[in-house]
C-alpha cells in the first residue's frame, strides 16, 4: 500500500533527514525525491525516482545521459520534473570538471594583511570582518561583521560564534580597519578581543588573532603580545 510521504517517520523523509542527519545520510533516490518534491498517486516521490535510477542501472553517469524526452516517459515526471533532474546532473558534472578551490592557509598575520588588506584597507569607514579557519588554519569563508563611521563599528559575538559552527570552523581571526591609518589597538579593540576569546574558549572555538589593517601596513594583537 503506498503511503505519503508526509505520512512517513520524519527520519525517514528526505528533506527532514538531509537536515536531521546531513545529506551524506541520503541515497541517490532520496536526493533525486528531493528535487522533483512530489511522486504520483499511485508511488512516492522516492519510489518513482528508484525506478527511474534501476532503469539507468542505478548509475548516476548513465542518468544523466537521459534526455528529456526519455525522463518524461515516466509516470510522475513532467517536463519541469525532468529539467531539474537534468540541470542538477550537469551541474554536478560541472562541478567534477572544475578544480577544487585552493584555501588560503594562514601562516602568520601578513597572510591575513594580504588577504583583507585589498577588502577593507582603503575604505573611508571601520568595517569587522571575521575570518573561520578550519583545523589545518585554512580559510573556509570570510564574512563583513559589521561597518559603521569613522569611529567604529558594532561587534555581534552571536553572530560571530552562529557562522562559526554553520561552518564547522575551529578557530577565527578577527579583522578590522583603521580609515585614519593609525596602528594602535583602542582600549575598545582591546576589550571586544578579550570578550570574544573568553566566549570562544566556551565553545572551543578558539581566537587565534585581531588583526588591525590600514592601507599601508597591519597591527596584530598575537605578534605584539596582547594575547
Amino acid at each position: 500500500m503506498y503511503t505519503p510521504i508526509n505520512q512517513w517517520a520524519e527520519d525517514d523523509r528526505p528533506r527532514e533527514k538531509f537536515l536531521l542527519k546531513g545529506k551524506s545520510s541520503l541515497s541517490d533516490s532520496e536526493l533525486l525525491a528531493i528535487l522533483i518534491g512530489s511522486g504520483s498517486r499511485n508511488e512516492s516521490a522516492v519510489q518513482l525516482c528508484q525506478r527511474i535510477l534501476f532503469s539507468a542501472n542505478n548509475n548516476l553517469n548513465q542518468l544523466g545521459k537521459l534526455s528529456i524526452q526519455q525522463l518524461t516517459e515516466f509516470k510522475g515526471i513532467g517536463e519541469a520534473k525532468a529539467i531539474s533532474i537534468a540541470a542538477a546532473l550537469e551541474l554536478g558534472r560541472r562541478r567534477r570538471s572544475e578544480d577544487a578551490i585552493t584555501l588560503d592557509k594562514i601562516t602568520s598575520s601578513k597572510v591575513v594583511f594580504e588577504i583583507m588588506q585589498p577588502i577593507i584597507g582603503e575604505l573611508p569607514h571601520e568595517e569587522f570582518w571575521v575570518l573561520y579557519l578550519n583545523n589545518s588554519n585554512k580559510v573556509i569563508h570570510k564574512s563583513q561583521l559589521s561597518k559603521g563611521g569613522i569611529t567604529g563599528t558594532v561587534v555581534d559575538s552571536r553572530i560571530i560564534f552562529k557562522t562559526a559552527l554553520e561552518y564547522n570552523a575551529t578557530s577565527l581571526i578577527l579583522t578590522h580597519n583603521h580609515p585614519s591609518g593609525k596602528l594602535l589597538a583602542s582600549d575598545a579593540d582591546k576589550e571586544v578581543t578579550k570578550k570574544l576569546k573568553l566566549a570562544g574558549q566556551q565553545m572551543d572555538i578558539f581566537v587565534l588573532d585581531h588583526i588591525i589593517i590600514t592601507e599601508n601596513g597591519y597591527y596584530s594583537f598575537n605578534d605584539n603580545g596582547i594575547f
